[in-house]
């Protein structure tokens, strides 16, 4: 098996952002304009997820569409849960924002105590790819707490929510850089803020122009930023092949894995 993930380039920031919109306004989509229900929409779409996990779990190599199919429809699912704690069992997000984090730090332990690693560059063997699959599902379902939280329950709303995570990944981008911040830490911190980004520029662009928004409909919104997310990936999928048929001609070219500061855990 080699490497199962891609590079963290800003193509790839870009289609998480892209993908995160996408997890809010095609759930909303498919409850209400559809008509699912919030239940009938977390069965589709996990059982999309299912098959979806299931392919990617089989694959040998990274493959982008498949790759980022998987993302999308955790960002739908990771949102739905969320969402269901709070509508239908009224689960406080404050409790739901420390549930999660409990799980995700409990993710990254047991992850770290059977690899010996939290690299985000490795990812190499299937149990790997089961932490790093199961910490991206708890990350969206604690972005989307986080994110409601502040927007809901601190009153602050969704566009100044999504301005303070712009503001939060920019400065873990900064330490990384400039201090000791290593870059499993930083990865998975701003991993977890484009999530209340994400959905802020969703509400942003789906709420009434009278209050604030530009009334798009969830099903436009949904299909545009689908599109993006083809584009990308469809760019990402020529530059994979060029890269493996350019390691095919020349195996000694092929680099080692960068070194990288990796999560403390005292």
């Amino acid at each position: 098996m080699t490497n199962k993930v891609p590079e963290i380039i800003v193509a790839f920031w870009i289609v998480k952002i892209l993908s995160t919109t996408v997890g809010e306004t095609f759930a909303d989509f498919l409850n209400s304009n559809v008509g699912l229900g919030l239940w009938g929409t977390i069965a589709v779409t996990g059982v999309a997820l299912a098959i979806a996990l299931t392919l990617q779990m089989r694959l040998r190599r990274y493959f982008p569409p498949v790759y980022w199919l998987v993302v999308v429809l955790v960002s739908i699912v990771g949102t739905l849960i969320t969402d269901a704690l709070t509508d239908v069992y009224a689960v406080p997000l404050l409790v739901s924002t420390a549930v999660f984090s409990v799980a995700l730090a409990a993710t990254f332990a047991l992850w770290y105590r059977s690899e010996g690693t939290l690299s985000i560059h490795t990812i190499l063997t299937s149990k790997r790819e089961a932490f790093y699959w199961l910490a991206i599902l708890f990350t969206f379902s604690l972005g989307t707490a986080v994110g409601d939280y502040l927007s809901e329950d601190v009153g602050i709303g969704y566009t100044r929510t999504g301005l303070i995570m712009v503001a939060g990944i920019l400065i873990t981008w900064l330490a990384y850089k400039f201090t000791s911040l290593g870059e499993v830490t930083a990865f998975w911190a701003a991993y977890i803020m484009t999530r209340p980004l994400g959905a802020s520029l969703g509400d942003f662009l789906t709420a009434p122009t009278a209050d604030g928004g530009r009334g798009l409909s969830t099903s436009a919104v949904s299909w545009l930023f689908f599109a993006g997310i083809v584009t990308i990936v469809a760019w990402m999928t020529v530059r994979e092949r060029a890269r493996k048929a350019a390691i095919k001609a020349e195996p000694s070219a092929e680099p080692e894995p960068a070194p990288e500061r990796e999560l403390a855990l005292n």
